[in-house]
């Protein structure tokens, strides 16, 4: 920036000295050739009055105006003492034989250069010329080189100063953000000062430290509540293969454990093992957060909801679902969709009594998909409803009953990436209503072509 402010001044003096020397030099000139006129004129009257050979022609006070007469015959005459001028010019000749009124020009001798204004008089013709003088010019140039270096200095000085105040609030930012580099701590935010552009580049570091943190945070907890709840199983499973060792080495197992209570230990150990699947399973789920593979795109939300149905009949035959679906489009990911409708289905099936299915509703309001899945159990206490979606929350009446807490926080993160919300209330049967909104989108085939059987 310093360089760029020192570049400019210089280049405006120069464009400056320019202009005003070219300004200059023609008002010189102008006053020259007027002085020039004014004299010749004098002179003129005079040998019009005396005759050009005895027009008297005062002795050279040596400085001033040059004059010269040009005789009828072509010779010339001088004051006594003046120096010579260059001869006379074939144009200024044809001024003294009449062929022109005047003239004005320029011309250079060995030494000096001269400018020369020829008028017709009398028979002839009379000169008067000035030696041409660059001096004002000069000292002109001289002033301004002298105002230009120290325009350029003191721009230098200024621009630096102005730079480094301006670029302050860089210094310390950059100065924070290595610190933040260096310490990973992220709670050290950036003072917010400057102005214009800096002061919204260093909210909006601020703004992604705030993420960063929020970010850890969710890590740091995500780990913290994933070893309490794999805590429980592990110890568990861990007793249950403990004691199946210790009996099997003392050569005990068959004659201390009935086969009814081997077999209840076996399935206990398979409902374990089962239930840290489906933990680690959702873990990486919940994990993963937005990151997919899985394209976006245009999909039947109803064929999404009956797949999710027969795959929940086929884990758990005793849930019973009942279905009313229409056909509502949606732009999503079917996976992540299937994954979160079972989630809803599994989580009403754990509450809905065996003689009540669980209800699954489909259908378009305005421009939103609705879903509602109820069950008949007990309902959801308001305690506890503002917790619901919250990862590895279980209510004190849920917490004999197998789950992980997972899978309604699945269900809000999969439906908020989806530009839609997931909300609890209570159904009309008395238990929980679990809705879901949607927006919809333009289906890419009309429904009947689309459900029509293949060829």
């Amino acid at each position: 920036m310093t360089v760029i402010a020192a570049t400019a001044i210089a280049v405006s003096v120069f464009a400056a000295f320019q202009v005003a020397s070219e300004l200059l030099d023609r008002e010189l000139q102008d006053t020259a050739e007027n002085q020039l006129r004014a004299g010749s004129r004098v002179l003129a009257i005079n040998a019009e009055r005396a005759g050009l050979a005895q027009v008297q022609l005062p002795p050279y006070p040596g400085s001033g105006r040059l004059v010269r007469v040009i005789l009828p015959d072509g010779s010339t005459r001088t004051p006594v003492g003046q120096p010579a001028l260059p001869p006379v010019s074939e144009h200024a000749g044809r001024v003294a034989q009449g062929e022109s009124a005047d003239l004005m020009e320029s011309k250079d001798s060995d030494e000096d250069g001269y400018r020369i204004y020829t008028l017709r008089a009398g028979d002839g013709a009379v000169q008067v010329a000035r030696v041409a003088d660059d001096s004002p010019i000069n000292r002109f140039g001289l002033g301004m080189l002298l105002i230009g270096l120290f325009c350029v200095a003191g721009g230098t000085v200024v621009g630096r100063t102005v730079a480094r105040t301006g670029l302050a609030p860089m210094d310390r930012l950059t100065a924070a953000a290595v610190r933040v580099a260096n310490t990973q701590d992220l709670d050290a935010g950036i003072p917010d000062e400057g102005g214009g552009e800096i002061r919204r580049l260093i909210q909006a570091i601020n703004d992604m430290l705030a993420a960063l943190r929020d970010s850890r945070r969710a890590q740091r907890l995500l780990a913290e509540d994933a070893a309490h709840e794999l805590k429980t199983p592990l110890t568990s499973l861990r007793l249950n293969i403990e004691l199946l060792v210790r009996l099997d080495r003392r050569g005990t197992l068959e004659t201390a454990l009935s086969a009814e209570s081997r077999t209840r230990l076996l399935n206990d150990l398979g409902a374990q093992v089962a239930e840290l699947s489906t933990l680690a399973a959702e873990l990486t789920d919940l994990a993963r957060g937005d990151v997919s593979d899985e394209n976006t795109e245009p999909i039947d939300l109803a064929d999404v909801v009956v797949a999710a149905a027969a795959q929940a009949h086929s884990r758990a035959p005793h849930i019973e679902v009942a279905l009313d679906v229409t056909s509502v489009w949606v732009s999503g990911r079917p996976a992540a969709l299937q994954r979160a409708v079972l989630n809803l289905i599994n989580n009403a099936g754990k509450w809905s009594p065996a003689d009540q299915p669980v209800q699954v509703r489909l259908r378009a309001e305005g421009a939103s998909a609705v879903l509602e899945v109820d069950d008949a159990g007990p309902g959801i206490d308001a305690a506890d409803v503002p917790r619901v979606f919250d990862r590895f929350y279980r209510a004190d009446s849920a917490r004999a009953l197998p789950g992980s807490g997972l899978g309604l926080s699945i269900v809000q993160r999969v439906v908020h990436g989806h530009g839609g919300r997931a909300a609890v209330a209570r159904s009309a049967r008395g238990g929980a209503l679990l809705r879901v909104d949607l927006p919809t989108a333009a289906p890419t085939a009309p429904v009947e072509e689309r459900r029509a059987p293949g060829p």
